[in-house]
């Protein structure tokens, strides 16, 4: 890989993840780290062009059959792949399914791009993803295979213990903060052999250990508001992205708040 190498376009594809969720600017929108790091780009090449196809909840069957094909035709330099963990986490998984759907669309993706990024996403610390860890690292490990068959980089982010800080994330427990993104943005780029900016695996200054009381709090907030609506669309096969439209489904020249 090319070491500090200039890219004049970047295509990201995924779920909420890549979408850029609870990464929310002032006008209500999604920014995330995929913006972040289509902004920092921009400003090293002019007339840089980014698409993002991603659309929140997706599983990687509708990742493949409604995204792959468009972000392939675009023929970009950077090419991000990030899905099935919305698959692992469903309570019935077909796992083999997974690998195959995901394996496929590596396949598709490697030969069209300049270069492939793929990644180990983060894991919060808690009794709610620990349940699904098997499955996580079971995918994760099928990524590092992909990756090593197809020349593909891949950014672990669920190595990192500053990204498993429950302060990383939002109220919702399943989507980072706005530094969660910062840290991810400047993962990706250090990937790609650009200078870092900073050390994104600094873990969080310690701080006060939140009382009881107010854990208990947060704890019925999260069931009312987001896990229980969660478990609803787990069991009625709805998801959250269901009318959606792809984030940004043109490659286009990128000029927005997070450029220049």
């Amino acid at each position: 890989m090319e070491m500090n190498a200039t890219y004049t376009s970047l295509v990201a594809v995924g779920d909420s993840f890549t979408e850029g969720m609870s990464d929310l600017r002032p006008d209500g929108s999604y920014r995330g780290w995929a913006d972040v790091l289509a902004g920092r780009l921009a400003a090293r090449a002019p007339g840089f062009r980014y698409a993002n196809l991603a659309v929140r909840g997706k599983l990687i069957g509708q990742i493949v059959d409604e995204q792959v094909d468009a972000a392939a035709a675009m023929k970009a330099d950077v090419v991000t792949l990030v899905g099935g963990l919305n698959d692992a986490l469903r309570p019935n998984c077909d796992m083999d399914r997974v690998r195959d759907r995901l394996g496929e669309a590596v396949e598709r993706l490697a030969p069209s791009c300049g270069r492939l990024v793929l990644m180990r996403s983060p894991g919060r610390n808690g009794p709610v993803l620990d349940r699904f860890r098997p499955r996580m690292e079971e995918l994760f490990a099928y990524v590092d295979e992909l990756a090593a068959r197809h020349d593909a980089l891949v950014v672990d982010l669920y190595r990192a213990p500053a990204l498993a800080d429950p302060r990383m994330w939002d109220v919702d427990r399943l989507h980072l903060t706005a530094e969660g993104h910062r840290r991810v943005a400047e993962a990706v780029w250090q990937t790609l052999g650009l200078p870092a900016e900073d050390d994104w695996r600094t873990p969080l200054a310690p701080g006060p250990r939140p009382r009881w009381a107010s854990r208990r709090l947060a704890d019925a907030r999260f069931a009312k508001e987001h896990l229980g609506p969660w478990i609803g669309r787990r069991l009625t096969g709805r998801s959250s992205g269901d009318g959606l439209p792809p984030k940004r489904p043109e490659l286009l020249p990128y000029e927005g708040p997070d450029a220049g």
